[in-house]
């Protein structure tokens, strides 16, 4: 399955987002692969295939779209799922009953909900911590800590984790090191170069980047861990129809231009919103007020275009400006083309305890923005209007 040409390793991204897994067809030429919409495949006689048997198994464009998103995290390995949270179900089976995870503690509530409600009650521990306090993610760690899990941006707080730090940590602590690096994709930060043993992406968001499907993916260098997760991803099923891993690698076709774009207007969006009388507090790793704004400089390419926001006026302001945006779409995503506006503590995080939520900064006054791709000028005008 490591099929990563040794040519390709030697390209600029922005090319290899273009060509990697994207070799023409050897049948007739055609610049973009097939889609091969198969369940099953004949068999040349008993015993003896082309590669591929059942598409549960494996298929000619999943493996297209693999290879492509390992080379462009600099990995030897991919392994794409059905959905992001089925690529972290995968990730978090590598363990077993008594082992402990240190996890960041703000990250997307589905990875929370995973954890707590599934994870847990079979015996695995979990100690949710702020991972941008190096010696607090330190003491998390006991005797049976077996991973060390960072969302960096983080979802919705946007908190940006040293992945150089974690990576000591880890080392220090013999642990696996996995990072979802899925705010900025790999146009922006490739965590495999801070040492992450596994990379974790929602291949529904900026990767495919149109808002028209579901997918996941984990990369990896090491064997041992792509042989338990490729087996995890034939046993359990959880894969990506050959429609999806063909629309995604479409979408990774324009991602670095995408990205840019993404982060300028997220840039020129948070600046308008910081100067705004009903703004309390604006978060965007771009702008000079964020904790973490040197980390962010430091070890991404640019900011991408997730904002958060906490306005005067509590959950009426925040529900205020959702209902009134018009250009701008009230939806439970991000990273797509369209601007998109989202009230974690009534949508994506409603099942983290209020209390639980409070307590790390998730406010019912607290709006998440995904900044699209359109006229920043237009989005200004959209917000300011249902800011009034």
């Amino acid at each position: 399955m490591e099929k990563v040409h040794k040519e390709m390793i030697k390209l600029k991204f922005d090319t290899l987002a273009v060509h990697a897994g994207s070799d023409p067809d050897p049948a007739t030429g055609a610049i973009i692969p097939p889609i091969y919409q198969t369940a099953t495949y004949a068999l040349e006689e008993v015993g003896k295939n082309r590669g591929f048997d059942y598409s549960r198994a494996s298929n000619p464009t999943r493996q297209n779209l693999e290879e492509a998103l390992a080379a462009l995290e600099s990995g030897r390995f991919a392994i794409a799922f059905s959905s992001g949270l089925s690529a972290v179900d995968a990730v978090l089976r590598l363990l077993k009953p008594g082992d402990h995870i240190v996890a960041s503690e703000d990250m997307y509530g589905g990875v929370i909900r995973l954890m707590d409600n599934f994870f847990i009650p079979y015996g695995i521990s979990v100690t949710y911590v702020d991972t941008t306090d190096s010696k607090a993610t330190d003491r998390a760690f006991t005797p049976s800590t077996k991973m060390l899990w960072i969302e960096t941006p983080s979802n919705p707080l946007l908190r940006i984790t040293d992945l150089a730090a974690m990576r000591d940590l880890a080392r220090s602590h013999d642990v696996l090191y996995a990072v979802d690096p899925t705010f900025a994709t790999p146009a922006l930060l490739r965590p495999m170069e801070y040492g992450a043993d596994l990379v974790v992406q929602s291949t529904t968001k900026y990767l495919s980047g149109h808002n028209q499907l579901i997918g996941g993916a984990v990369i990896v260098n090491r064997d041992d861990l792509f042989e338990k997760l490729k087996f995890a991803q034939k046993a359990i099923g959880a894969v990506p129809g050959p429609m999806d891993c063909f629309l995604t690698q479409l979408g990774i076709k324009t991602l670095h231009l995408r990205m840019e774009r993404h982060s300028a207007n997220a840039m020129k969006v948070a600046e308008f919103l910081q100067v705004h009388p009903s703004v309390d507090r604006v978060i965007y790793p771009g702008l000079p007020s964020h904790p973490q704004h040197e980390v962010a400089k430091e070890q991404m390419k640019s900011f991408s275009g997730m904002i958060s926001l906490e306005l005067k006026g509590g959950v009426e302001a925040g529900a205020r400006l959702m209902n009134r945006v018009r250009l701008c779409k009230l939806a439970e995503s991000l990273g797509a083309v369209e601007t998109m506006v989202t009230h974690p503590a009534t949508m994506t995080h409603a099942e983290v305890p209020r209390a639980v939520r409070e307590a790390r900064g998730l406010t019912d006054g607290f709006v998440r923005i995904s900044v699209g791709i359109e006229d920043p000028e237009d989005i200004i005008q959209d917000i300011k209007s249902a800011l009034k």
